[in-house]
């Protein structure tokens, strides 16, 4: 009888779906995600609007904030698009479970998407003509423990100089513009789209790009709570496998250094939509982020760095790249996904 009913059950069930009735469907798990809405946050970007997450089985919910990290230790948010910095390996040194899992924004060669800008007027005139001019200049930089302060040091090397050369004075990105236009500052390391909207304007030059004095700099990373890395392990590789395919599109859009590619067009009026820069041109003229297609980091650049706090006196406790990183789920992405191949124009 028990095995009879059983059969009835499993016919009845065939019947429903070939009949088209529908069928329950899990919920779909919620990853909260960290963002500044940046341009270099593409990937999470076109993996949204194109259905990816979906596609996994994962509701995301962007909450836009300035401590991520705070956000990951407490359980806020479950992923993270942030800069490489120094507070990130000090609240590692902390015991602060977070792991780097995947590149969200860096410089291969033609992707100095955080060049060094130098005021028109100190170049017309002369006044700036090589990096061993740069002494005593007032610099626009975005924080003291970032990334882009080791992009600075290599390039004011390049003059024979140092850090305490210069005079840095720290700011938000858009606000390097304003600064710029009204002579507060004589130079800047500006990241896109503000360095591109500097030069419009006419205020600034771009004096060289971050790609050539810093090629391949790891400037941001995608971040997994230990928690989330862990405990959702199953739906951190899903996360993944969105992320990447999104990374890909973003790749597929890229020709000669520009967002110019085959479906470059798309990836703009993603970007429009859920970025502050709605003008699609702004986003046609500005350098783009790198950003690896397979989700690999570059991990030479994360050591340097690293050193690099640590000589600034940055970093407190012991801390290595190796604490806060985990290839395994980009790895395995690349694993399920087959290697990046270009989609043809």
């Amino acid at each position: 009888m028990a095995s009879a009913l059983i059969r009835t059950g499993l016919f009845g069930a065939l019947a429903l779906l070939l009949a088209g009735a529908p069928l329950a469907r899990a919920e779909p798990a919620t990853v909260n995600v960290g963002i500044i809405q940046a341009v270099s946050d593409a990937a999470l970007y076109i993996a949204d609007k194109k259905g990816y997450f979906e596609r996994e089985g994962i509701k995301v919910q962007f909450v836009v904030l300035k401590d991520m990290i705070a956000s990951l230790a407490t359980g806020q948010i479950d992923v993270a698009g942030i800069s490489t910095s120094a507070s990130l390996y000090n609240a590692a040194a902390r015991g602060i479970d977070l792991k780097i899992v995947a590149d969200k924004g860096s410089t291969p060669p033609g992707f100095g998407f955080q060049p060094i800008l130098v005021r028109k007027d100190l170049i017309t005139s002369g006044k700036v003509k090589t990096f061993a001019d740069f002494k005593g200049l007032k610099i626009a930089g975005f924080n003291n423990g970032s990334a882009s302060m080791s992009t600075l040091s290599d390039a004011l090397a390049k003059g024979g100089l140092k850090l305490g050369d210069v005079n840095v004075i720290y700011m938000a990105f858009p606000q390097h513009v304003l600064a710029l236009t009204n002579g507060a500052v004589d130079a800047s390391i500006t990241t896109e789209p503000s360095a591109s909207a500097a030069i419009k304007r006419g205020v600034a030059v771009r004096f060289a790009g971050d790609d050539s004095i810093y090629p391949n700099h790891q400037l941001a990373v995608l971040l997994y709570s230990g928690e989330f890395a862990k405990k959702r392990a199953d739906v951190g590789r899903r996360f993944m496998r969105a992320y990447v395919r999104g990374a890909r599109e973003y790749n597929d859009a890229l020709k000669d250094g520009k967002l110019a590619g085959a479906n470059a067009a798309e990836v703009i009026a993603i970007l429009s939509e859920y970025t502050a820069i709605k003008e699609a041109q702004v986003h046609k003229d500005s350098t783009p982020a790198g950003i690896n297609p397979n989700g690999g980091v570059y991990v030479a650049s994360l050591n340097k760095d690293l050193a690099f706090f640590k000589a600034q006196g940055l970093i407190s406790g012991k801390v290595s790249v190796e604490q806060v990183l985990d290839t395994s789920f980009a790895e395995a992405a690349v694993k399920d996904l087959g290697p990046y191949v270009k989609r043809a124009e």
